[in-house]
């Protein structure tokens, strides 16, 4: 599943090597979070957030294919702090 978002992410964003997906897996579930710069925040959200819903898919369609459940967390930094926004993806 990280493959597959590197994949993406990586022909989205300015600035590839600033990317992080980390990654777990439990109880047939996979978690991953999503660490961009931050001048890159836009392109992955994309207008209205079209571009996120598109990726959600994508990660969608795969974790169906291997009959598991995604969620996938964007880590979005704030103007004082940073918060994990939670976009869950369940099949």
């Amino acid at each position: 599943m990280k493959d597959l978002l590197d994949y993406i992410v990586k022909n989205l964003v300015s600035k590839p090597e600033s990317i992080l997906i980390e990654e777990t897996s439990q109880n047939g579930e996979v978690s991953l979070l999503l660490t961009v710069d931050p001048t890159d925040m836009g392109l992955i959200i994309g207008k209205g957030g079209q571009t996120i819903r598109a990726i959600r898919k994508l990660l969608t369609v795969r974790a169906i294919a291997e009959n598991v459940r995604v969620n996938l967390q964007l880590n979005e930094p704030q103007e004082t702090s940073q918060t994990v926004k939670n976009t869950d993806v369940s099949t």
